[in-house]
């Protein structure tokens, strides 16, 4: 899985945003097909058209309660002048052998029962005196209940129209009509439609595994003492969420020290079990940038692209950005920026699309649309970059949450939406229209 992009030459290039994106998504492809049970391929992309092979329902079966009839027997009835049937059996749910209802008798019936020969429609029991014969249909009057001599009849109050309370067959779909096409993403009612035709397992693209592995000798997991200059590791569980969140199984790596093989033992370790390998921090031009030290010089030589490639992006905030492939199978790996909010809008803007790409889903980005930005102040924005700032969205307008700085973290919880002001704009005034990534 390489990248067949022509990169632009030259450590010193500036990315736009819109070609990292490409670079990133012309590498990933889909993952291949495979088979699984209906319950493990919830969350997964359906590869082939579904038909039906026998229709739903396959019988003629009763929505209530209540008696099957003839039409012309229950014709007139009435309060006053009920139809007075002899009730000549009992039908439950998953019953085998059905009595025949004749001229002038019923059959309890009981919701989901297949409709006996001979029955037209099903009159519900609330329509009846309850009926005073042997049975097991629930809500039927006792006997001790019935009018002396009324025994093994049923009282019908109202008239049935043919077919009434029948649930046809093939009235929810018939053999040979499309159950599910190709892309279909395999929700709680498409799992129901598949176990319904009878089939126990579906052929999908797989959720991507991807481990995310945060890097920092300050980072400290939560629960634990900070020390003097630590701060606790929220990125690594930022991304986990999110990747789960796109769709992918997401596993979380415990912060790495700024160790550069410690690092690259690490990445090498988790390969097995990585469809994607996401990384955050140490991608910029300090000293102790351990992800470019580790990974700068990984790669096929025999294989064009493959390696990662460290590059700046016109964007703000995330400008430092690496992408590439490691390990033998050319897994697919994104390095992020450390700071959280640099991270987080670096995932939704690349990491996202590509956990999309491997599902195989045809649209893989965040919805967008156009708002109104709220009264307050501008918005400036640095000239030549693409801006993405949080905000809140409701109703068509739009309200931009905390600043522009990429550590704040507290802002990010309250936003629902990105801001996007393009590279040739330095200035928003309030009132204008503006597009906006929708998070949620």
């Amino acid at each position: 899985m390489t990248s067949t992009a022509t990169r632009p030459a030259g450590p010193d290039h500036l990315w736009s945003v819109d070609e990292h994106l490409e670079d990133i998504l012309t590498a990933v492809r889909p993952l291949e097909p495979i088979e699984l049970q209906l319950l493990d391929a919830q969350g997964c992309v359906l590869v082939d058209d579904v038909t039906v092979p026998l229709s739903l329902p396959p019988f003629d079966n009763s929505s209530m309660d209540g008696y099957a009839v003839r039409v012309a027997d229950v014709a007139g009835a009435s309060e006053e002048f009920p139809a007075v049937l002899e009730v000549v059996g009992d039908v439950a749910a998953g019953a085998v052998e059905l009595t025949p209802v004749g001229p002038g008798q019923a059959v309890r019936i009981m919701t989901g029962a297949p409709l006996p020969p001979g029955a037209e429609a099903v009159v519900p029991v609330e329509w009846t005196d309850g009926g005073l014969g042997e049975g097991p249909v629930a809500g039927m009057r006792a006997r001790s209940l019935a009018p002396e001599g009324a025994e093994g009849h049923v009282r019908v109050h109202r008239p049935a129209e043919a077919r009434a309370h029948v649930r046809a067959r093939g009235s929810d779909v018939k053999a040979g009509d499309l159950a599910l096409a190709a892309g279909t993403v395999l929700g709680p009612p498409q799992i129901a439609l598949l176990a319904a035709i009878g089939r126990g397992t579906a052929r999908v693209r797989p959720r991507p595994r991807v481990v995310v592995v945060s890097t920092g000798s300050e980072l400290v997991q939560p629960d634990e003492a900070l020390g003097s200059g630590q701060i606790y590791d929220s990125n690594s569980f930022a991304l986990t969420a999110a990747a789960r969140d796109a769709g992918a199984i997401a596993y979380r790596v415990g912060a790495v020290v700024d160790d550069a093989e410690t690092l690259r033992a690490t990445i090498e370790d988790q390969l097995v079990r990585a469809d994607l390998l996401v990384t955050t921090g140490g991608v910029s031009v300090g000293a102790y940038d351990v992800v470019k030290e580790a990974l700068a010089h990984v790669g096929d030589e025999d294989v064009p692209g493959s390696g990662i490639d460290f590059r700046k992006l016109a964007m703000q905030p995330g400008k430092p950005q690496g992408f590439g492939t490691i390990g033998p199978d050319h897994t697919p790996l994104l390095a992020l920026p450390g700071n959280p909010v640099s991270s987080y809008v670096s995932f939704e803007l690349f990491v996202r699309p590509a956990i999309r790409t491997l599902m195989g889903l045809d649209d893989v980005h965040r919805p967008r649309t156009t708002a109104t930005l709220r009264a307050g102040k501008a918005l400036s924005s640095p000239k030549g970059r693409r801006q993405f700032l949080r905000g809140a969205y409701a109703d068509g307008e739009v309200t931009a949450v905390g600043g522009a700085g990429s550590h704040l973290i507290a802002a990010l919880a309250h936003a629902d939406a990105l801001i996007v002001v393009p590279e040739d704009v330095e200035s928003v005034e309030p009132g204008t229209d503006v597009e906006v990534v929708l998070l949620g």
